[in-house]
């Protein structure tokens, strides 16, 4: 669709994205049992990031707690059958060496800031990530209160967020979100990391970044003005046509293709906030087989495309946070506890 970035604050992974393109076609992902990355939307989630602390054992504890994690959702989920409790875990390559114990997938690093003209995607603390979801919240609150007392010491909070389903998937800035999501199975092929990468076979590259919106200014602007930003309608949520040159919308900006090959991502954005407080947000949270693919994405939005010409959701949407992490699959977490 484009041309590379030039002087790019991100590098990405010194491997040609043709021969990827080729493997994501004729490699099955999934050589064992993944998380529950693909789990059917819910009403509610928390999102919460930690660090390990310097506590004696830890890692050990960290270690212990992810070995049953498949008892402890079991736990919880149980006192309600109908509240279809999940809860992916993430893992920062900070603390892969001393959780894991194995080798780091190949992509994984810590989140790097991208410093574009006008913007900035800032990078954040934290080494868990814990994407809790269910239809209740009071189900997310338990799974969260339980798995902090386990934890114990061994981690402090860095960021927690409450989210809520609104209206039909809509964010607070009004338009539908996650439309692009792969479905299918496209889903595995976008997300679950294959052969290619023998360290993260199973698992998945996750981000997230947490965005504060000016929800006054957007709204002062027109229908068609905030259209044009999106890429696409607002009411009927049809896409608009891509740009083909200057200023591009965040659906082009976000269509990422290599090679004749399009590279998707999942995303289960949820919005918070406190109308109270005034604070109106979209907590991003991306999964993909390929952590560039949602390195290009980002480069995209805060240099633009081509540089200069940054994404115009910016201008009403902040990001507070940043952070990289590695989903492993739900069968090496289990093997934490040989």
């Amino acid at each position: 669709m484009s041309s590379p970035i030039p002087n790019r604050n991100v590098s990405i992974p010194n491997f040609v994205p043709a021969e990827v393109a080729t493997q994501a076609r004729t490699q099955s992902p999934i050589p064992g049992l993944p998380q529950d990355i693909d789990s059917t939307l819910t009403s509610n989630a928390i999102f919460l990031v930690v660090s390990m602390t310097d506590a004696p054992g830890a890692a050990d504890t960290i270690r212990d707690v992810l070995s049953d994690f498949s008892g402890l959702i079991k736990t919880v989920h149980f006192r309600d059958l109908d509240g279809s409790l999940y809860c992916t875990v993430g893992i920062g390559s900070r603390v892969w060496d001393d959780v894991m114990r194995t080798p780091k997938p190949r992509e994984l690093a810590p989140f790097e800031e991208i410093a574009g003209a006008s913007h900035t995607a800032v990078a954040t603390p934290g080494d868990l990530l814990f994407h809790i979801r269910a239809n209740r919240p009071d189900v997310c609150f338990e799974f969260e209160r339980i798995l902090l007392d386990k934890l114990g010491n061994s981690v402090k909070v860095e960021d927690e967020v409450s989210g809520f389903r609104y209206f039909d998937e809509r964010d607070l800035l009004g338009f539908v979100d996650g439309t692009a999501n792969p479905v299918g199975p496209h889903l595995p092929q976008a997300t679950l990391v294959g052969e290619e990468d023998p360290a993260g076979k199973g698992g998945a590259y996750v981000v997230v970044q947490k965005y504060d919106h000016d929800l006054k200014n957007w709204g002062g602007q027109s229908v068609e003005k905030q259209e044009a930003i999106i890429g696409r309608t607002k009411v009927e949520n049809i896409e608009l046509p891509d740009a083909t040159h200057g200023q591009k919308s965040h659906k082009t900006l976000n269509t990422i293709n290599e090679a004749g090959e399009e590279f998707d991502i999942l995303r289960d954005n949820m919005p918070f906030g406190s109308a109270a407080e005034g604070v109106y947000g979209t907590y991003f949270i991306g999964y993909a087989r390929y952590y560039w693919v949602i390195q290009r994405m980002l480069e995209r939005m805060f240099i633009g495309d081509p540089p200069g010409l940054h994404d115009q959701i910016l201008d009403f949407s902040t990001p507070l946070t940043g952070t990289t992490f590695f989903a492993p699959s739900a069968t090496a977490l289990e093997q934490l506890g040989d």
